[in-house]
């Protein structure tokens, strides 16, 4: 039986979509980056690395330990140096997070990271820097889950498989293939191996929505019945693309590179599995309503539409 409660989640999710913004780009996000340099013993000189839009101090504003005094761009800490807790201002509104990189007169650097969930940083200095990787760990897995759940166009393509497939044995593998082929396809973005430009890339994630939608429609078995694992694949190569140009607007720290791509990627397919579970479980309570199966039809209807609006919003975009 195919799922009888997910035409709620659905219809709240293509509201929320279409209340967003027409053409429902991807979820900006974006990561701050600040260099923290020792000059001398005690003092330091930092600044924002460029953004592209404006100003970061415009939007940050960091909170140094309490031993630190500021005067414009150079830091006094004295005798115990920059030791202490750092937090920053304003992260979670324009910026999602904060890379801190600090920079001693030996040569060593750290790496902190500050995020709306992870508001502070105890700078310290000495030790090696598996802190620093730990927190960058930490910080773009969060970012990762922020990107799915908050990208309404891959909350509804996730959905529509639902509908496509149902909860049963296929599902296993029709996610694991969707999983593998946008986790390939961002690695090679990201890491410069394969570069598309950004609009192509959304149209076709819109237009894959409206395809499996309009397949879930469908009572004969089409190939996306017979092989929903191979259309989750093929689509989520595009999806892919798409996480990778969230990702290139965070921005990659250049140390831990490979660490932080990792831990998005893992971010991605943590929230993708919340959806999925949070689909089940309102599955579950719902299924025993006979009512919720009348809506299926004008759920996927609804979701195919909207798709279809971003579609042709985006290519238009194309030529504009």
């Amino acid at each position: 039986m195919m799922l009888r409660a997910l035409h709620m989640l659905a219809c709240v999710v293509a509201l929320l979509g279409g209340l967003s913004g027409g053409t429902a780009q991807a979820h900006e996000m974006s990561m701050a980056e600040m260099n923290v340099r020792e000059t001398t013993p005690g003092e330091f000189f930092w600044q924002w690395a460029p953004a592209e839009k404006r100003a970061v101090a415009d939007d940050l504003t960091p909170v140094w330990p309490e031993n630190c005094t500021t005067e414009g761009n150079l830091l006094h800490c004295g005798e115990d140096g920059l030791e202490g807790t750092l937090s920053v201002k304003g992260v979670g509104k324009a910026y999602s997070a904060a890379l801190i990189k600090v920079t001693w007169r030996n040569g060593e650097s750290r790496v902190f990271t500050i995020t709306g969930s992870q508001p502070t940083a105890h700078i310290h200095h000495g030790g090696d820097d598996r802190r620093g990787m730990g927190e960058v760990a930490s910080a773009y897995t969060m970012l990762g889950v922020e990107h799915i759940l908050a990208g309404v166009d891959h909350l509804l393509f996730v959905i529509s498989l639902l509908f496509l497939v149902g909860f049963n044995r296929r599902l296993l593998w029709t996610i694991t293939a969707f999983t593998a082929a946008h986790s390939l396809t961002l690695a090679l973005s990201a890491l410069g191996w394969l570069v598309l430009r950004p609009p192509p890339v959304e149209a076709s994630i819109a237009l894959s929505i409206v395809l499996v939608a309009g397949e879930a429609l469908h009572r004969e078995q089409t190939l996306a019945r017979r092989w929903p694992a191979m259309v989750a694949f093929l689509f989520g190569l595009v999806h892919g693309l798409g996480f990778a140009g969230a990702l290139k607007e965070i921005g990659l720290p250049e140390n831990h590179m490979l660490v932080a791509l990792l831990t998005f990627n893992v971010g991605v397919e943590i929230g993708q599995l919340m959806t999925v579970l949070a689909a089940w479980a309102l599955w579950r309570v719902a299924s025993r309503w006979p009512l919720f199966v009348a809506a299926r039809t004008p759920a996927l209807y609804g979701i195919g539409a909207l798709a279809s609006f971003w579609a042709w919003s985006r290519v238009v975009a194309i030529f504009g």
